[in-house]
């Protein structure tokens, strides 16, 4: 006779592939086919990032990259260059080390091989096995721990070691033996579109029967989160160092950090020593200082605002620095090197700029 966590188990499953079969999203690129390159690829584009988003974004990577091969023969940039606008770039770097990895060494089949591997986790080392080889793998995204937390009514913040135990040992408890690639794709969809982050859709779950935050009238109060500390902001100058002949200097990040290897806008902590940093850069001004404006944007630990300023250069050889001269239309319609979203925006603006003068 089954025990209690059995059929809870089963109960649970049954419901949720239930509903998927019916309502669930059965049409995603990664899933035709879903080879475990495509289904990697994927969840790597996925972490902290809508599917939405994600579905262009894959289409234009897996153009260009149809194969693993492909991905680790591949330059650096140009693997940065195709994640232009999707953030967190320390995805593509380390996308781009796994991948070399892995035309070494062969692509793994369990969860502690694909672990291992840079940038991938343990819940998304269990999504690649669940979809790519259809095993029993448990995972604990942000979407499974809101659907965990709301119908176990776990209470106690998200962010804590106890919040953390609890939640992989119900996710365990209901992951089915069965049918590993639908109910992994079943219980994230259920959070992305029913369970949802501000308004759940409780009327319409398939799990709602017992779902203690529903019977309770708890659902928006769930998951608990630490309240957030304000975020600093820290103020910086970005130099738009143009030539005669319309090429942008972009200096290249160092590979860790904020925006680390992607080319950008050199940076400088103040307007008072531009010049300065000017010739550090081996660059010699050609006219005056110039604001295009100023740049907000926002990390998970801070807030940047930048001044941009402007001056016109003489293109000479960069020493002991690594960096680029770009033509502006092309960094707008083409780049062909990874530029961080909010650099993008600048550059972007500023040609629509001159685009719109008489």
């Amino acid at each position: 006779m089954p025990g209690v966590a059995e059929a809870v188990t089963a109960d649970f499953a049954t419901r949720l592939l239930g509903w998927f079969d019916r309502h669930g999203r059965h049409d995603l690129p990664w899933q035709h086919p879903r080879t475990p390159y495509r289904v990697w690829v994927s969840e790597i584009m996925l972490q902290q990032t809508q599917v939405a988003t994600v579905i262009p974004y894959f289409e234009r990577f897996l153009a260009r990259f149809p194969s693993l091969e492909d991905l680790a023969a591949a330059d650096v940039d140009e693997v940065l260059s195709l994640w232009t606008g999707l953030g967190y770039y320390a995805r593509a770097r380390n996308l781009h080390r796994a991948a070399m990895a892995m035309a070494e060494e062969g692509v793994p089949e369990t969860v502690e091989g694909w672990n291992a591997l840079p940038g991938v986790g343990p819940s998304t080392a269990a999504a690649i096995v669940a979809q790519a080889f259809d095993r029993r793998a448990v995972i604990l995204d942000g979407n499974v721990k809101r659907v965990l937390a709301r119908h176990a009514a776990v209470d106690t913040p998200q962010e804590s070691a106890a919040t953390a135990h609890r939640l992989w040992a119900l996710a365990d408890q209901r992951t089915p033996r069965g049918r590993a690639a639908d109910y992994t794709q079943a219980i994230m969809d259920l959070g992305a579109t029913v369970c949802r982050r501000g308004t759940p859709r409780c009327d319409i779950c398939p799990v709602r029967e017992d779902c203690r935050a529903r019977i309770e009238g708890r659902a928006a109060e769930l998951p608990v989160r630490q309240r957030r500390k304000q975020r600093p902001v820290r103020e910086r100058v970005l130099l738009w160092l143009e030539d005669s002949d319309g090429r942008l200097f972009l200096e290249k990040r160092p590979p860790s950090g904020i925006w680390g290897g992607l080319a950008c806008l050199p940076v400088n902590d103040d307007a008072g020593s531009v010049d300065d940093r000017l010739a550090e850069l081996g660059l010699q001004r050609d006219g005056a200082w110039q604001a295009l404006g100023r740049l907000r944007h926002v990390f998970s630990h801070f807030e940047l605002s930048a001044e941009v300023l402007a001056t016109s250069v003489a293109p000479v050889s960069v020493a002991d620095r690594p960096g680029e001269w770009l033509v502006v239309d092309q960094l707008v319609s083409d780049p062909p090197v990874g530029l961080p979203a909010p650099i993008q925006r600048v550059i972007r603006e500023q040609h629509r700029a001159r685009l719109d003068r008489p």
